[in-house]
């Protein structure tokens, strides 16, 4: 990865929609500077353009940089290491950044099939192909095409063909199973009697099927769908057989193509995508993960309980009633938050940080259990090495993760970038241990511990502030389009276009920093509006348009999001980890497994969602997750939501979900239901004055009113429907 060299420096004017926007300064000339995708020398002047790494070079806080039009050809990801700049297109003119290379040399290979080949370096991985602007399909068989059957190790098919693949560790099989979309890469196949017998690789094997990843709340809930069948099988040779299709054997260094229609390769525009990012940007500290209690040095009487399953960071816990037991923990770092439980029971414990005694008064005590509380945080320590020392007052002390600042909070800052196309990206991890899909887009990493993990987007911030992304084109990608990532704040998405997306269009935020107390680490006031989103999730179907995770004062308002193989926006994250215990119980959950979430303050607004839930079940337009923060209520409100083919509840609040205001809406669909809220965990939610067309409802939710609904037939919207209609979508 290439850093970029520049200068610190201090933010620019700042504008607001909802949530604050970076807006660097207008540069004066002495600050602009000017790059061409032919530019050379280093001037970088508006007439005589540099090169774009050499303008990156010399870009410094203050100064815009104009890419003036045309390709611009990566060939590794750039990343913006300091603050205070601006990228724009040169006015009038589209610049494209691209991380694919282009292709030429094609040779008709087999005239029966009409297969044609070209050279590429060998070892060339990738997953994606366009060509003249057309997403080309990876050589796959039909959907359904044979009948499979689950063995210990994989599948078996009476098609003796499969048993005469080439290259079979390269081969995948595929699965969609109502909410997930799953894929294994094979370790073998060999002939079974007249059939074939398809091994999987083992680790994707037992991730995807016989040990199915669960961590429970708040990181899943109900229901755990695994890999018991196929829905078709993907990348060989032998599965070309259309027009469209691609296959690339990497060990030889050979692309195959299938032409569509009136397509001559000799003029055709082949771009094959070698990078997973484009333009990255990071503050400190990055992302932040807890180990668990087994990583403390305890003295005294403490018992190590282990498979609690009662809610605890990876199920364990370290707990004593002796006085002066005690726990230690050493660290490098600026900070450190100690994760144990909040109870009627929880005592007094006192606090030494390198040897010094924290005067301040510390308990565990609380009205009722919550699992993985900060007890403890101390930040803005020197960095270097630390020990910080809980010593129990003689009540109940317990002990369940550390979590470490690894360095000063200091994100990156008044960045804009717009007016730039970003296209030809891949990512290619799942060709090497499969997709273990979690929900929406969200899978679990291979390796244990199995900490959740998200692809790749052309454009990442993590750890930001102030950041705008404007009127920017997203498209032809093999990940998400824009993402901000670990607490990145005050920042902004709008009036961009994301389409042909691999995987989602947005993502925000995180799924396992729900246990923050301290906001200068949560993802706050994001802004995403105006934007067309459209196509998204065309090889990981469980991708959704707009998907945030846990975050304060989010908004989400006037965007298009249409053709989704599965929900259009997903809000939160979590199940039922937020709801009061006795809402578990009636759920039916054995145990208990409840503590907080940050998340809070979000709205939905004046968005138009069509053509979404085309292929997986159990999602919708709308679908939120989780619980809110009761203290400022979140709401669904103006939203025009129609036309979703496998759909479930077209407005979702799904489990956990509460303190939402959920009012005129316009919702029309012939199938599901219009609104739905399965089960007890789901509180506290007012849902009312909305229009619909489908009487359809479901409500097991706890303290979920709905009231003075509008329902209309044969399209006869009222005028305040129409006016909801009319409003949807970007403002543009």
């Amino acid at each position: 990865m290439r850093h970029l060299r520049l200068a610190l420096g201090t933010a620019a004017a700042a504008a607001v929609i909802t949530a604050s926007m970076a807006a660097p300064a207008v540069a004066s000339p002495d600050n602009a500077l000017y790059a061409a995708p032919d530019g050379w020398g280093r001037t970088c002047v508006k007439y005589l353009p540099c090169g774009l790494d050499t303008a990156l070079d010399r870009l410094h806080s203050g100064s815009v940089l104009y890419l003036r039009g045309g390709v611009y050809r990566l060939t590794q990801t750039e990343e913006l290491t300091q603050s205070g700049v601006s990228i724009r297109a040169y006015p009038g003119e589209t610049p494209v950044l691209t991380g694919a290379r282009r292709v030429s040399g094609f040779t008709l290979s087999d005239p029966s099939k009409n297969i044609y080949v070209a050279r590429v370096p060998r070892g060339t991985d990738t997953r994606q192909l366009f060509v003249d602007g057309v997403r080309a399909e990876r050589a796959r068989t039909a959907l359904n095409s044979a009948t499979f059957t689950a063995t210990a190790t994989g599948f078996t098919t009476p098609d003796p063909s499969f048993a005469k693949l080439t290259n079979v560790g390269d081969v995948e099989v595929v699965q969609e199973n109502k909410w997930k979309h799953m894929r294994c890469p094979l370790a073998g196949v060999t002939a079974d009697g007249t059939g074939s017998n398809l091994v999987v690789q083992p680790t994707c094997w037992q991730d995807n099927n016989t040990s199915v990843i669960n961590s429970q709340f708040p990181f899943n809930g109900n229901g755990l769908p695994k890999l018991d069948g196929v829905s078709w099988v993907e990348n060989a040779y032998q599965f070309l057989t259309k027009p469209g299709q691609w296959y690339l054997d990497k060990a030889a260094g050979k692309l195959y193509y299938i032409p569509l229609p009136g397509q001559n390769l000799g003029r055709a525009d082949v771009e094959l995508p070698l990078l997973d990012k484009l333009i990255t940007a990071s503050g400190t500290p990055g992302h932040i993960t807890p180990v668990d209690d087994t990583a403390g040095t305890y003295r005294g009487d403490w018992q190590n309980s282990t498979g609690r399953q009662l809610g605890d960071f990876q199920d364990g816990v370290h707990a004593t009633q002796a006085a002066g037991a005690s726990v230690s923990y050493t660290f490098t770092g600026t900070g450190l938050d100690v994760l144990g439980e909040t109870n009627t029971d929880g005592g007094a414990f006192t606090v030494t940080v390198d040897g010094k005694p924290d005067k301040a008064t510390h308990s565990e005590h609380g009205d009722v259990r919550l699992a993985q509380q900060v007890v403890y945080s101390v930040q803005n320590l020197r960095p270097g090495r630390h020990t910080v020392t809980l010593t129990n007052a003689g009540a109940n002390l317990l002990v369940d993760a550390f979590a470490v600042t690894p360095e000063a909070v200091r994100p990156i800052h008044d960045i804009s970038i717009s007016g730039i196309t970003f296209t030809g990206t891949t990512w290619t991890l799942p060709s090497h241990v499969g997709y273990i899909d979690n929900q929406a887009g969200v899978q679990w990493a291979a390796q244990a511990p199995h900490n959740p993990l998200r692809p790749p987007a052309a454009l990442e911030f993590h750890r930001a502030e102030d950041i705008a992304v404007t009127g920017d084109t997203f498209t032809h990608l093999g990940g998400v389009g824009v993402a901000f990532a670990d607490g990145t704040q005050d920042s902004s998405i709008t009036r961009n276009t994301i389409t042909d997306t691999s995987a989602g269009g947005v993502a925000v935020g995180e799924v396992d920093d729900y246990y923050l107390t301290d906001p200068a680490r949560m993802t706050l006031n994001t802004t995403i509006a105006d934007n067309t989103i459209t196509s998204v999730g065309q090889d990981y179907h469980d991708a959704v348009g707009v998907w945030v995770g846990h975050g304060r004062r989010t908004v989400i308002d006037h965007n298009e999001i249409a053709h989704t193989p599965y929900s259009g926006i997903s809000l939160g994250w979590g199940w039922g980890w937020a709801s009061p215990c006795e809402l578990q119980a009636k759920q039916g959950l054995a145990v208990c497994r409840r503590g907080t979430i940050y998340s809070g303050d979000n709205h939905i607004t004046g968005n138009n969602i069509h053509d979404v839930m085309r292929t997986l079940l159990d999602g919708g337009p709308i679908y939120t997750l989780g619980g809110q923060d009761q203290r400022a209520e979140s709401t669904v409100v103006g939203n025009w939501v129609h036309d979703a083919p496998n759909n479930n509840n077209m407005l979702y609040h799904d489990e956990g979900s509460s303190y939402w205001d959920t009012h005129d809406n316009v919702v029309s669909n012939q199938t599901g239901r219009w609104v739905g809220m399965w089960t007890p965990t789901i509180h506290d939610i007012a849902i009312h004055d909305n229009f619909t067309d489908n009487t359809v409802v479901k409500n097991l939710g706890t303290n979920v009113v709905i009231t003075n609904t509008t329902v209309v037939t044969g399209g006869n919207w009222p005028p305040a429907a129409q006016a909801i209609m009319a409003a949807s979508g970007p403002r543009h």
